[in-house]
């Protein structure tokens, strides 16, 4: 009688705690940006096609702090495209799961064509012979 009091314990436990997940959404920006932008060259930017995403979660280890890092998810959504310097019509969440809580960021890339040229491999000059 005693296991099963426990076993449904147990299952409404994992059932109650995998259900916990609170998001919260912190503001919507048009532009947010964690890198340095040279605004003189604003006419040349173009806009990205799809939305991307980052986030930092960390887990949470009952009573010691953890701190989650806004910045580290606008970096990683910033860098999931190349040459993008800011993200525009952005949204930050705050997430909280029963193990972890972090920072989520989505917006639209903001595209520098001239740091998109910059990740464009060179070819390489193959007209001179090898020596031996």
């Amino acid at each position: 009688m005693h296991s099963k009091i426990g076993v449904v314990f147990m299952a409404f436990f994992v059932v109650t705690l995998s259900g916990c997940v609170s998001v919260n959404r912190i503001g919507d920006f048009t532009i947010i940006s964690s890198k340095n932008i040279d605004l003189s060259r604003g006419a040349n930017f173009k806009r990205g096609t799809t939305r991307v995403k980052g986030q930092d979660m960390v887990s949470t280890m009952g009573f010691v702090p953890v701190t989650p890092n806004m910045k580290t998810a606008i970096d990683k959504a910033i860098e999931s495209t190349p040459g993008t310097v800011a993200l525009l019509d952005g949204v930050i969440s705050q997430k909280t799961t029963a193990f972890k809580v972090g920072y989520m960021v989505e917006g639209t890339p903001l595209i520098d064509p001239a740091l998109l040229a910059d990740t464009i491999p060179t070819p390489v000059d193959q007209s001179s012979p090898k020596s031996k």
